[in-house]
Parts: structure tokens; C-alpha cells; sequence
């Protein structure tokens, strides 16, 4: 289980994720960076992010699922 925390992730997915944001939060710095460059993959892999957010199945830089809202 992840240190992390579902609602900061969530909250930054939901107003910077286009910019990959939550992804530079959780440690995934590639991934975040691909996500700045293109824009949140022209915002479908924002969304996609935004739905396994909500369901729970998100993990971090280490294969760790974030689980715990607070």
C-alpha cells in the first residue's frame, strides 16, 4: 500500500492533469513528462487517469496501489 493519498492525487489530476502533475506527485516522472508534452495525451489519458483514480486502481512509482483517500 501506497503512502500516498487518493485526494491530493485525485484533486491535482482533476485541475493539472492535462500537465501530468499528479504523475510528478507519485513519483512517475517519465510518464509525467510525456503527459506535459502532449498535453495529457490530448487529454484522453488525463481522462483515463481520472476514471482509475476515482475507482481505486492508481498505484505510484513503485507498483503501489493508493488506496486511502485521507
Amino acid at each position: 500500500m501506497s503512502e500516498k493519498r487518493i485526494l491530493p492525487v485525485f484533486l491535482l489530476c482533476l485541475f493539472l492533469g492535462a500537465f501530468g502533475v499528479h504523475r510528478f506527485y507519485v513519483g512517475k516522472i517519465w510518464t509525467g513528462v510525456l503527459m506535459f508534452l502532449t498535453v495529457g495525451g490530448f487529454f484522453i489519458w488525463w481522462l483515463i487517469d481520472l476514471i482509475v483514480l476515482i475507482f481505486g486502481a492508481f498505484t505510484d512509482n513503485e507498483g503501489n496501489k493508493i488506496t486511502q483517500w485521507t
